[in-house]
């Protein structure tokens, strides 16, 4: 039997404040793996919206929903793991990253360093990955120059973060457009509008902290060491990069992002036979378990030792248990609770994008998660979008914005305790100098009050909308 009942705004809280309460506890004092705070904290909500007059099918069916809205981006998962290894076997994240360092120079380490962390991000999908490796050799470099490793840790957050947030391969740019039941490319279209003018900013903001350091000699002997490595272990060839090319075409020719990132993956496996004498046997093996590097630098084998889509399992299964819990708080009523007490702050398409800023800047501090601030934070505001009429991307683009840009700027976040600990900096310390997070949900507040690029159904082409058909 089915029944519903609206929560109380108590109850209301008490679900999202032991959330916040738990969240904080497992990462602060108990280390509680984030997936079992997760579980625990939705049974809890489970438990008091049955007291509060709800029957266990009408739960179960928000439950189901949830799943609904994760089974799209799962799947995109976990063909992105089959990318990322098929990428690295091919010699294609290798030809980035080889091209990467070549360019960096001492008259403009900081910005050199933020475009190398920028494509390096871009072609692995991952920031944790390109601070813990290209982001600490970078460091070791800067201090070679004598740059203020604060200056440095600034720039390689940023340009990991950068990458992170605009690469197809990233978790959380798939988890953003499927929390506002978006499309992925559609979302990534959307965020240059914001990220753009963030990035020349940051830019131009490096280049003027560099200028101290444009006489300083450059100790290149790390970074000639990876080089080497990296052309002795791989055929740098320029066939190498036809799979992110065709990603790009695909993304022109606005192909769906699960059908064109599966034929990347298989062109890049052709590749990575033909060009790096890989068998059927090991490609097909790649993909599913992940690439195993071998090289001996400890730094590189880190660096290069991901994908597959076995390894995406953490990802997936945080995903379908955030999805439902953000699933059972939004049908059952809990998040329209909360908002209608607030909806006097969300009436225009400026005070919306503002307070959705806020909450997953909010929720960083509180949850200390992205994942948890993308979903929670998503789902209590798809309804005012809804409302609205406004295109599903510039929802996820706001959530990035917010939850993913600033995320490693709160000290006791996951995010920026892994990079305190990788970089040897402290979040105090380099926060100020991350440019690209403070300045990229400043310039999406910004165009939300100017109401620049907060497009409705019909304003631009979308390959998603919020209307039902017949309202078209």
């Amino acid at each position: 039997m089915n029944k519903k009942a609206t929560p109380s705004f108590g109850a209301s809280i008490f679900i999202l404040g032991f959330l916040i309460v738990m969240m904080g506890i497992s990462v602060l004092w108990l280390n509680i793996p984030v997936h079992m705070a997760m579980a625990i904290s939705m049974g809890v909500a489970i438990l008091t919206l049955s007291v509060q007059g709800n029957s266990w099918d009408t739960i179960y069916e928000a439950i189901v929903y949830g799943g609904k809205l994760a089974i799209g981006t799962v799947l995109i998962l976990y063909v992105i793991g089959m990318v990322m290894g098929s990428w690295i076997a091919s010699g294609t994240v290798p030809m980035i990253i080889f091209w990467g360092l070549k360019v960096i120079s001492p008259n403009v380490f900081l910005v050199t360093t933020l475009l190398v962390c920028s494509i390096t991000s871009l072609s692995t999908g991952s920031s944790w990955s390109t601070g813990g490796t290209v982001g600490v050799a970078l460091m070791a470099v800067g201090a070679g120059l004598g740059v203020n490793p604060a200056m440095t840790a600034g720039a390689i957050v940023s340009g990991a973060y950068f990458g992170d947030k605009m690469s197809p391969l990233s978790d959380t740019t798939n988890l953003a457009p499927g929390v506002a039941e978006g499309d992925l490319f559609d979302h990534i279209k959307a965020m240059f509008y914001t990220t753009g003018p963030a990035y020349l900013i940051s830019i131009a903001f490096y280049a003027f902290l560099g200028m101290k350091y444009a006489g300083s000699t450059l100790d290149a002997s790390t970074i000639n060491n990876t080089l080497d490595v990296l052309n002795q272990s791989f055929n740098l060839n320029l066939i190498t990069l036809i799979p992110p090319i065709l990603v790009i075409a695909f993304a022109i020719k606005k192909v769906p992002a699960l059908p064109s990132l599966f034929i990347s993956a298989m062109v890049a496996s052709l590749i990575a036979i033909l060009i790096q004498g890989e068998t059927i046997t090991t490609i097909t093996g790649i993909m599913d378990g992940g690439y195993k590097s071998a090289t001996g630098i400890a730094d590189i084998d880190k660096l290069l030792s991901r994908g597959g889509l076995q390894n995406m399992s953490w990802t997936v299964s945080l995903t379908m248990i955030v999805l439902a819990y953000g699933a059972i708080l939004e049908k059952l009523g809990v998040l329209e609770v909360v908002l209608n007490r607030f909806k006097s702050l969300t009436k225009t398409v400026g005070s919306l994008v503002c307070s959705t800023v806020l909450t997953g800047v909010g929720l960083n501090f509180a949850t200390a998660s992205q994942y948890m601030s993308i979903v929670i934070t998503g789902r209590m505001y798809v309804s005012a979008y809804k409302e609205k009429d406004m295109l599903p991307q510039t929802l996820s683009r706001t959530l990035e914005d917010s939850a993913t840009m600033t995320s490693p700027l709160v000290p006791w976040n996951v995010c920026a305790v892994f990079f305190a600990g990788a970089l040897g900096v402290s979040t105090v310390a380099y926060a100020p100098y991350a440019i690209l997070n403070w300045i990229t949900p400043m310039i999406a507040i910004l165009f939300g009050f100017l109401g620049k690029f907060q497009w409705k159904t019909g304003d631009i082409a979308s390959t998603k909308t919020y209307r039902v058909e017949s309202e078209k």
